[in-house]
C-alpha cells in the first residue's frame, strides 16, 4: 500500500459542512495509523466497564472537533467509557519502546489506552482520540490497564492549563467514572480519560523498530511522520534531515516554553517524548511555587535526573536518541550520517537558548534579548532563587509594582531588600530605554506572565474532594480560572495564590 494512502483519507475531500455532529457516532473517522502494517500496533476493543458516568466534558475542544456538545447522549457516554466503539473507528493498542530514567526496556507500548481512530474536523485537521485507562493490552506488562481517578483529574486539568497558556499539548476531551474499584496502594475509584493528540507517535515508536534492526519500517515511519506532521521536508532536498531538524525545533522550543512557566514534566523517558512537539503525558508533573533550578516533584526521580534545570538537556538526549534511528536513512555513508546528526543535535542549544532568552526578557517586559536585557533576566531568577520566591507570583507581582500598585508587598517577597532595590533600579534604566508607557509594558507582562497556573496544593484538594465525596466543585474552579489564565479573577482569586505553609505539594506520582 503506498504511504499516500496510509495517510490520506481514502481519497475522500477533506472538506466539509460546517454542521456540527450530534454525536461521536457522526464524527469522520479515517485510521490512517491503523493502515500501516501491523507490526506498529494490535488491534483491539477497550474493555467494558461496569457504571460509566460522565463527569466533565470539554465543550470548547468539542466544537473543534466538529461535536455538538450540547446533544451528548447515552451512547457518546458508552464511548468515552469504552463500552462502545463508533462504527467508523479502528482502535489499536501502539507498539513502541524507550528508555526509561535512561534505562532501555525494548518493548513498551500502550499499556492501559486504545487509539480509537483519527478525527477529521472540518477545517480537515486530523487528531488522535484515545482512551487512557481503558483495560489491558498486548502491552500492559502484567499491569490491569486502568487508571484512577487522581491522575485522570491531574491530566485534565494541567493538559488544558498548558492549552490555555499557549504551550503545544494533547488536550482532554473529557474523563469518566468506571463504577469500579482499582488496586493501587489502596482501593481508588477508577476513570478513563479520553485524550485528543495530533498523533501519539513517540521517539520510543522510532526506537522500537530501531531496536529490532527492522530499517523498512523506520522508513515507513518516518514517510509517515513526515506526510502527518512536517509535509515540507517532503519536498526538501534531504527529506529525513529535515524531519529531525523539525522535530528538533519543535521540542526546544517547547521545553523553553515549559520553563517559562516553572513546569516540570518529571517523566522525560524517550517514550513521553512526542515528535510532534506536544507536551505527552502528565504523570508525576507539577508547576514550581518556589523557585528553585534543581527542584524535582516526582516521587520515583530520587536522583533528580528530570529536575527543572535538567529539562533542556534531557530533551537534547532524547532527540539525540531520535536521530540514531535515522542514521541510514540520512546518507547512505555511515561517517557522513553521523556528522549531519550531530551537527543538528548540536542546534538544539541555539534553538532553546533562542526561545528561552527571548521569552525571559518578555517576562520582565524587555522587547529585546540582548547580552545586557538577558543579564538581567538571568540575575531577577538568581533573585527568586536566593529568597526561594513563587515564581508565578514574582512576575505577575512585578507587572504591578511598575504601576506602583503593592510595591512594599513586591519588595517583601525577597530577603535581601538592597539586592531587589539594586535589582529594580537597573530594570528601570532598561525600560528607559525601550520608550514604551508603563501601562503597555505591564499590559504585555501579563500577557506572558500568568495569573494563574495548576497550583499542586490546589490540584490535590479537589482531588482528595472528588475521590472521597465526589465533590468536582474545586475542580470546576480550577478549569475556570485556567481556562483564561493571563486574566484577573477576583472571585476566585484565592486559587492563583502559594501554598500556605503546611499546604505545600513536595511529591507527585504516576498514578500507573
Amino acid at each position: 500500500m503506498s504511504l499516500e494512502k496510509h495517510v490520506q483519507d481514502k481519497g475522500q475531500d477533506t472538506k466539509q459542512s460546517n454542521m456540527m455532529a450530534e454525536t461521536l457516532e457522526d464524527l469522520r473517522f479515517d485510521n490512517s495509523y491503523a493502515r500501516l502494517p501491523e507490526t506498529f500496533y494490535q488491534r483491539l476493543h477497550p474493555t467494558a466497564v461496569k457504571e460509566p458516568k460522565l463527569v466533565k466534558l470539554n465543550y470548547k475542544l468539542s466544537e473543534t472537533l466538529g461535536l455538538n456538545p450540547l446533544k451528548i447522549g447515552q451512547t457518546d457516554q458508552e464511548i468515552l467509557a469504552g463500552n462502545r466503539v463508533p462504527k467508523q473507528a479502528d482502535p489499536i493498542a501502539m507498539v513502541y519502546a524507550g528508555h526509561q530514567f535512561g534505562n532501555w526496556v525494548p518493548q513498551l507500548g500502550d499499556g492501559r489506552a486504545v487509539l480509537l481512530g483519527e478525527l477529521l474536523n472540518n477545517e480537515g485537521q486530523r487528531w488522535d482520540l484515545q482512551l487512557k485507562g481503558s483495560g489491558p493490552t498486548e502491552y500492559s506488562r502484567m499491569g490491569d490497564g486502568r487508571a484512577v481517578l487522581g491522575p485522570v483529574m491531574r491530566e485534565y486539568i494541567v493538559s488544558e492549563a498548558m492549552f490555555n497558556l499557549g504551550i503545544p499539548t494533547t488536550r482532554a476531551l473529557a474523563f469518566s467514572m468506571t463504577g469500579e474499584m482499582v488496586r493501587r496502594e489502596y482501593m481508588e475509584p477508577g476513570a478513563i480519560l479520553t485524550r485528543v493528540a495530533s498523533s501519539h507517535i513517540r521517539v520510543g515508536t522510532f526506537q522500537y523498530f530501531h531496536g529490532k534492526g527492522d530499517e523498512d519500517a523506520i522508513k515507513i515511519l518516518a514517510d509517515y511522520a513526515i506526510k502527518r506532521h512536517y509535509p515540507h521536508a517532503e519536498f526538501a532536498e534531504q527529506p529525513y534531515l529535515t524531519l529531525l531538524d523539525s522535530v528538533i525545533q519543535n521540542t526546544a522550543e517547547l521545553i523553553s516554553a515549559w520553563m517559562l512557566v516553572g513546569f516540570i514534566h518529571g517523566v522525560m523517558n524517550t517514550d513521553n517524548t512526542a515528535i510532534s512537539g506536544e507536551t505527552i503525558d502528565y504523570g508525576p508533573c507539577a508547576f514550581m511555587d518556589g523557585f528553585n533550578p534543581n527542584k524535582t516533584f516526582s516521587s520515583i526521580d530520587s536522583g533528580g535526573r528530570y529536575a527543572y534545570n535538567h529539562q533542556p538537556m534531557i530533551g537534547q538526549w532524547n532527540l539525540t536518541r531520535f536521530a540514531e534511528t535515522l542514521l541510514k536513512l540520512l546518507d547512505e555513508n555511515q561517517d557522513n550520517s553521523i556528522t549531519k546528526a550531530k551537527a543538528s543535535i548540536e542546534n538544539f542549544w541555539f534553538f532553546f537558548e533562542k526561545a528561552f532568552h527571548e521569552g525571559l526578557c518578555k517576562k520582565i517586559g524587555l522587547s529585546a534579548s540582548d547580552e545586557e536585557n538577558t543579564k538581567l533576566a538571568f540575575d531577577f531568577l538568581d533573585l527568586l532563587s536566593k529568597s526561594d520566591v513563587d515564581f508565578t507570583t514574582a512576575y505577575r507581582s512585578l507587572g504591578s509594582y511598575l504601576e506602583e500598585e503593592n510595591e512594599t508587598n513586591f519588595k517583601n517577597l525577597f530577603d535581601s531588600k538592597q539586592d531587589i532595590d539594586n535589582w529594580l533600579a537597573r530594570w528601570n534604566d532598561k525600560l528607559g530605554s525601550e520608550g514604551k508607557g508603563t501601562k503597555e509594558i505591564k499590559k504585555k507582562m501579563n500577557s506572558v506572565n500568568p495569573a494563574f497556573i495548576p497550583r499542586n496544593h490546589q490540584i490535590a484538594k479537589a482531588i482528595n474532594l472528588a475521590t472521597n465525596t465526589e465533590d468536582f466543585g474545586l475542580m470546576e474552579d480550577l478549569i475556570t480560572v485556567l481556562d483564561a489564565p493571563f486574566e484577573n479573577n477576583h472571585r476566585l482569586h484565592d486559587l492563583s495564590l502559594p501554598p500556605k505553609k503546611g499546604e505545600e505539594v513536595t511529591q507527585t506520582f504516576c498514578g500507573t
